[in-house]
């Protein structure tokens, strides 16, 4: 029994001097590893610190490319805001020009009108002035057309045409005979129903014979 006794009492002590060693043991490995977290974050540091170190500078050299980057943006954008402006001149340039160019256009067609009726007149005059210097002889007839009449609805203006020409015909004789346009307008004036019932007209002729027919002054 007291052997017993010694072998418990051994194993007893056995067990308590285990659980003394094993919290001590526990205590070390938590040291350790809080020394080896500590070391490791301290290298952390060191590193972080090496790289903000080395990149620093490049930031540093980056930061101002951003800003001539956003200065250059500004400026190209101060042109694109200023370009509807001058977008804008330029529009009304071109349509003051265009205005100006229209009415110089109008201007000279103005000019040329006046050109070419200036023109007609002195054409007119010198007519008038070459036929006076031929006349050879004048006459003013009245001339009847009521016979003109008497023939069908639709041939009474071309009646009347052949009546005054054969009234000059008998009474002056002549190699040609010309009818001007104020007469032949005056016959045909009320359509080809109804031409009129006289007529007075001024028969000139010219060196070569010809009698020309116009309308006597005041009709």
């Amino acid at each position: 029994m007291s052997h017993d006794k010694k072998q418990t009492n051994c194993k007893k002590a056995q067990t308590c001097q285990e659980r003394q060693a094993s919290p001590s043991s526990t205590l070390m490995g938590y040291r350790q590893d809080n020394w080896q977290s500590a070391n490791h974050t301290q290298k952390e540091a060191v590193e972080t610190n090496q790289d903000e170190g080395i990149t620093a500078p490049e930031e540093s050299d980056i930061e101002p490319e951003e800003e001539g980057e956003t200065t250059e943006e500004i400026e190209e954008e101060a042109p694109k805001a200023d370009e509807p402006e001058e977008i804008e001149e330029t529009l009304e340039v071109s349509e003051v020009s265009e205005e100006i160019s229209e009415e110089k256009a109008a201007e000279e067609e103005a000019e040329e009108t006046l050109e070419e009726e200036i023109a007609e007149e002195e054409e007119k005059v010198e007519r008038k002035e070459k036929i006076e210097e031929e006349i050879v002889e004048e006459r003013i007839y009245t001339i009847p057309l009521g016979r003109a009449w008497i023939a069908s609805r639709k041939k009474r203006t071309p009646q009347a045409v052949r009546l005054v020409k054969a009234f000059i015909q008998r009474h002056m004789k002549p190699e040609t005979l010309v009818m001007s346009n104020e007469v032949n307008e005056r016959l045909w004036s009320r359509s080809i129903q109804k031409p009129p019932r006289k007529i007075r007209v001024r028969a000139v002729r010219d060196t070569e014979g010809t009698v020309t027919l116009y309308m006597a002054e005041g009709d």
